[in-house]
């Protein structure tokens, strides 16, 4: 595997996405920042560079399937593979209290486009890149809300929580993961689920008790997995593969 490698990071102008492109680049690697704010995305990427490291912008909307493949055009025409991508980009919208009953199809739907949606059309149109790498990475953030076991388990802090249609696209999104998976279980590509926290972002109007940067350690861990690590599983931090690390579906 080349030392250094060529990562993308979907949803990275600010938040968890901002922290994991950081961290990634703070490593040595040349990160995309890919968002589908021009201004805010190539600030971001500004930023980066102004700290010294190898941060470029690229214009990506995960639910614009004609920016998905110009996106994926340019990095094969300029890096020839991609390395790891980690799919970040996400959003919670919710109609009354979080009520399931209150749900309308427009929410559900346009949840459902990015977070779900969204990750299959980039990491398809990716995957090619991929490909082309020695031993390629894909990173899905996910969610605990998307976790069955933890929404009702008692002992849980999110137990018997309405998840509304975001812990629904989570708990697809983790699905994906795992039919990804094996798919690709023949090959060196490695995917895995993590979850950041309930993490201080835009997402919850900074209500979070955890700080981005630490809840983007397992996403810059789980892109740079080496042979020896898992695919298909459901982490949080730590990433030693015990019980307290490995999320339940």
């Amino acid at each position: 595997m080349t030392d250094t490698k060529t990562i993308l990071v979907t949803g990275a102008n600010k938040g968890i996405g901002f922290h994991i492109a950081r961290g990634l680049a703070e490593q040595g690697h040349t990160v995309l920042v890919a968002a589908r704010s021009e201004e805010r995305g190539g600030q971001a990427a500004a930023t980066l560079r102004e700290e010294g490291l190898d941060a470029r912008f690229l214009h990506l909307d995960v639910t614009d399937q004609a920016l998905v493949t110009a996106a994926a055009k340019r990095v094969d025409e300029e890096f020839g593979r991609l390395d790891a991508l980690v799919n970040n980009a996400g959003i919670a919208l919710a109609d009354g209290a979080w009520n399931t009953s209150e749900l309308t199809p427009e929410t559900t739907r346009k949840v459902f486009e990015t977070n779900v949606i969204g990750v299959v059309s980039v990491t398809n149109a990716f995957l090619p890149l991929l490909r082309k790498s020695e031993a390629g990475r894909i990173v899905n953030v996910s969610s605990e809300v998307g976790s069955f076991t933890f929404i009702t388990d008692p002992n849980q802090p999110f137990a018997g929580m309405q998840v509304g249609a975001y812990g629904a696209s989570k708990s697809a999104l983790n699905m994906l993961t795992v039919s990804y998976a094996v798919e690709l279980k023949d090959t060196p590509i490695k995917i895995n689920a993590m979850t950041p926290g309930y993490t201080k972002t835009d997402l919850n109007e900074n209500q979070g008790w955890r700080a981005p940067e630490k809840s983007a350690k397992v996403a810059i861990d789980l892109a740079l997995l080496d042979g020896d690590g898992p695919s298909g599983g459901f982490f949080q931090e730590g990433l030693e593969y015990h019980a307290d690390t490995t999320v339940p579906w």
